[in-house]
């Protein structure tokens, strides 16, 4: 795995990134029921419990890497692909089929759970109003890889407060959701049923 080192180019994305978690994913948000648009990424952080790695090439082995040699050192590893596929479909498809992979055991470990973001996406609502400058015009894809357990576990605790309410209906994280319980569900019967 390539954890950031201090390339300039990475040094400065990281910092993005730790900005755009502030400003935007760490605030309490009406959108999702005055909770933040991700709950647990102030305490990630705070705890040192977030890892980078970089993809310079088409390969995606450090992601592969990162999931069947996890170490529970980090809470969550963030992949930044450099060489992102530039159709945001493709991209969500890849990362459903690793998911499916993971579920099936082709990474060892099933407890493991991926989600990206695409530089070609549309602004979230809930980030329209934010008030967060870019720290750099290059463009870039975003692997999260984490436990599923854990990340599961956290969204049935905030399910029951409303954060899923109006995310839902703007964006169906129904069958986000409902999908990654079919795999967590899985994982805790043990016989990948």
């Amino acid at each position: 795995m390539t954890f950031f080192i201090g390339d300039p180019v990475e040094k400065t994305v990281v910092e993005e990134i730790r900005s755009w978690s502030e400003k935007i994913l760490e605030k309490p948000n009406k959108f999702f029921n005055n909770l933040a648009p991700c709950p647990f990424a102030r305490g990630a952080w705070l705890d040192d419990k977030v890892a980078f790695l970089f993809k310079n090439e088409d390969s995606y082995q450090d992601l592969y890497t990162a999931l069947s040699q996890w170490t529970d050192t980090h809470d969550l590893a963030i992949l930044v692909d450099f060489t992102f596929d530039e159709d945001p479909d493709k991209f969500y498809v890849f990362l459903d089929e690793v998911n499916t992979a993971i579920s099936k055991g082709f990474f060892i470990n099933r407890d493991m759970w991926v989600v990206g973001f695409h530089p070609y996406d549309e602004a979230s609502e809930f980030s329209e109003e934010a008030d967060f400058e870019p720290l750099t015009e290059i463009n870039y894809a975003m692997i999260f890889v984490q436990r599923l357990s854990k990340l599961q576990e956290s969204a049935h605790k905030i399910k029951k407060n409303g954060y899923y309410d109006n995310y839902d209906e703007e964006y169906n994280a129904s069958y986000i959701f409902k999908r990654r319980e079919e795999f967590y569900r899985r994982l805790k019967n043990g016989n990948g049923t």
